[in-house]
């Protein structure tokens, strides 16, 4: 668990999210739970109770950038620095494969395993990614199931929600026509 400094909640084209942060990196992103408490004890699993402030400069700037991913914008957030303290090493790697996905594009669960070098891990690179404690920052969204699935996804509406944000970010995948309808 990494030990921020603070967070806060932001407004966003999917609902309110949240993020965390230590001296210089973000400890946690949380998107959009039920309502604004939910969202705000969810982001603090990850970090432990900590203050809502003002956001450094910094901070701002990645929140304008999730602000703008979430409404469309090609931005892969890659340079945003995480703090990956108490994240197990496999769960780095597969977090460094999928930040890797650009937007609009999708990976498997077994592609991202290949890539991480275990190609039979593919439950355990959705095990990690059920943990992803920077989503969409990691974008596990990006990541589905065999044969264009859409798979798992912890946050609040599951598979609708992971839809809606690939639909956002106008991605094709599988062979339904009409599978944003």
């Amino acid at each position: 668990m990494a030990r921020a400094l603070g967070h806060s909640l932001f407004d966003t084209a999917i609902g309110v999210c949240g993020i965390a942060w230590t001296q210089h990196a973000i400890a946690a992103v949380q998107l959009p739970e039920a309502d604004v408490e939910g969202t705000r004890r969810r982001l603090l699993r990850y970090t432990g109770e900590v203050a809502e402030l003002q956001p450094p400069g910094w901070v701002t700037a990645a929140i304008t950038r999730v602000q703008a991913l979430l409404q469309g914008a090609h931005d892969d957030l890659c340079d945003l620095p995480l703090e990956l303290a108490g994240v197990p090493p496999f769960h780095q790697k597969v977090y460094e494969i999928t930040r890797a996905i650009p937007p609009g594009e999708v990976l498997t669960y077994g592609e991202v395993a290949r890539r991480v070098g275990e190609p039979g891990a593919a439950r355990a690179v959705g095990q990690a990614l059920g943990k992803n404690p920077f989503a969409p920052v990691v974008p596990c969204h990006r990541v589905l199931a065999a044969g264009g699935k859409s798979g798992g996804f912890s946050a609040e509406g599951g598979a609708d929600t992971k839809l809606r944000m690939l639909e956002i970010e106008g991605a094709r995948f599988g062979e339904q026509p009409g599978l944003f309808s």
